[in-house]
Order: structure tokens, then sequence, then C-alpha cells
């Protein structure tokens, strides 16, 4: 989780390698209206997000009914977001990509043919609520490298599935 250009998308990929889990690209699921909205420089509202987030959550529950471990790359935001990705079953757990505006920026702005634009970073941040501790998860620095992450990452699903 986290902001647009934090590295949710490369991290979750070989983090699911690792793991032998299936990726889902959160970004995939939008409806043809929100990237239209996003693309145009128009943040999107809670009521906006609602159905993404249901497909997302319903894509998890298909992977698990079929017995598959998932990884997603989801900005998810808000709290009220990571409820509805954690559904009932408390199994679904998150590592927020932190890190300072700039470089977030930065990296924003050395990225090609994403439909999100650096004019709506500022909105992610002011719509972004940290993770909490009851949550289930952790935060990460994002300077670190994919690689570094992700072995913190599975550090620590060792440690608590051990």
């Amino acid at each position: 989780m986290g902001v647009s250009g934090c590295g949710k998308s490369e991290v979750g990929m070989r983090l699911a390698q690792t793991l032998g889990a299936r990726f889902i690209e959160g970004d995939r699921f939008h409806p043809m209206e929100n990237v239209a909205k996003m693309s145009a420089g128009v943040p999107l509202s809670d009521a906006d997000r609602q159905g993404w987030l249901q497909a997302l959550r319903a894509e998890i529950e298909h992977a698990w009914d079929a017995g598959e471990q998932v990884v997603l790359a989801c900005s998810a935001l808000k709290r009220a977001y990571r409820d509805i990705l954690r559904g009932d079953s408390g199994a679904v757990r998150f590592v927020h990509l932190h890190g300072e505006r700039g470089l977030i920026a930065q990296r924003m702005a050395a990225r090609a043919g994403h439909f999100m634009p650096q004019s709506l970073l500022d909105s992610q941040l002011r719509d972004l609520e940290p993770l909490q501790r009851d949550e289930g998860g952790m935060t990460l620095d994002l300077r670190q490298s994919p690689s570094m992450l992700v072995e913190h990452v599975v550090a620590s699903l060792k440690n608590e599935y051990l």
C-alpha cells in the first residue's frame, strides 16, 4: 500500500515471485471512469473507489478459494479502504511503502505511460491514513531497494507464521 509512485507494483511483483504467490495489480481493476478522472488530474472520491475496492476484495477471495496465496499492489490509502480489502477474515497483511514527497515525485516524473499524473500526489498524501498497529502489517522505508524491502516482508511473515 501507499501513494502512487512509491514502488508498490515492483515490490509486490518481487514479493509474489519470492513467495510463489499470485500477483494482482490493483490499477488494472479500476473502471474506465476512474482512469479517465485520474488521467485528467481529478482525484477519486471515496464513492469512486467503492466498486474498485470491492472488486479487489472479490479477487482476493477468489484466489483464496482456489488455494492461492496472493500479493496485491493497491494504494489502500484509508483505513476504511483497508477494512474492505481485509474483510472479515483478518488474514490480509499490509506493507505500507512510505517515503518523502520529493523522492516519490521524482519517481513519478521518471516513469512513462502511467495514467496517474504527478499533480495528484498531494491529494493522495492528504488522503493517506498511515497503517495502524492493530491493522496487521508494517511500514517500510521506500528508499531501500526493492530486494531489501522484500527481504523485510519475508522475514516478518516467517516470524508471524512460525
